[in-house]
């Protein structure tokens, strides 16, 4: 079953808001006196803002390169948890069924925040122009050969071939982040808060499966 065959439920997305202080009894509430703080591009820090710039602030609207890695992004992590699927028979690895329960939870739950993100702002779940190419265009994808490789493993291979694969998918997940904020998106708060989670939980899981390799080749 496809990403888009599955059922999608409109995901929660966690937004930055500005604490108000608690009121004294008989009194009017207060202004909000808590300080705004404007969060840093990636590498740079954030910024404590002076009441006046909070007053004057928009929200930045989502742009097309913030629809184009939504909808790619969903199609790679649909790839991923097919590739989590075959674990369960192909290996008796305790440590390789928990890393691949965990991204599969973890994907499947990301997978229904960017539909519902799309779905909000009214834009569909691919791209029906076919603009961006086939899928295994997008970085880190598995070819097809790759993914019949992976399929037909077993034992210490599957293991083997499932923690290479999956270490390249999830580098081609960065790349698109990379590649996000070198296109100026990622500046409406959701998406970039989104993204930044991809960045940093991907990261780390790729550490984690280098581990493993290097364990199983030592």
């Amino acid at each position: 079953m496809t990403a888009f065959e599955r059922p999608i439920r409109i995901g929660a997305v966690l937004v930055l808001g500005v604490a108000l202080s608690g009121c004294t009894a008989g009194s009017a509430a207060p202004e909000a006196t808590n300080p705004t703080v404007q969060l840093g591009a990636p590498g740079e820090p954030n910024r404590t803002m002076s009441p006046e710039e909070a007053a004057g602030i928009e929200e930045p609207a989502h742009t097309e390169a913030d629809v184009e890695f939504m909808q790619m992004m969903i199609v790679h992590h649909d790839q991923a948890i097919t590739m989590t699927e075959w674990v369960e028979e192909r290996t008796t690895d305790r440590d390789i069924r928990l890393l691949a329960e965990r991204m599969r939870i973890s994907q499947e739950g990301e997978m229904d925040l960017m539909a519902g993100w799309l779905q909000e702002r009214g834009t569909p779940l691919r791209d029906e122009h076919g603009g961006h190419g086939g899928a295994h265009d997008m970085p880190g994808m598995l070819t097809d050969e790759q993914l019949e490789r992976l399929e037909a493993a077993d034992g210490e291979e599957f293991e083997r071939l499932f923690l290479e694969y999956m270490i390249q998918h999830h580098q081609g997940a960065l790349e698109m982040v990379a590649d996000l904020w070198a296109s100026d998106g990622g500046q409406e708060q959701a998406i970039g808060q989104f993204a930044r989670h991809v960045e940093g939980d991907q990261a780390i899981e790729i550490a984690r499966m280098q581990s493993m390799l290097a364990e199983r080749a030592s």
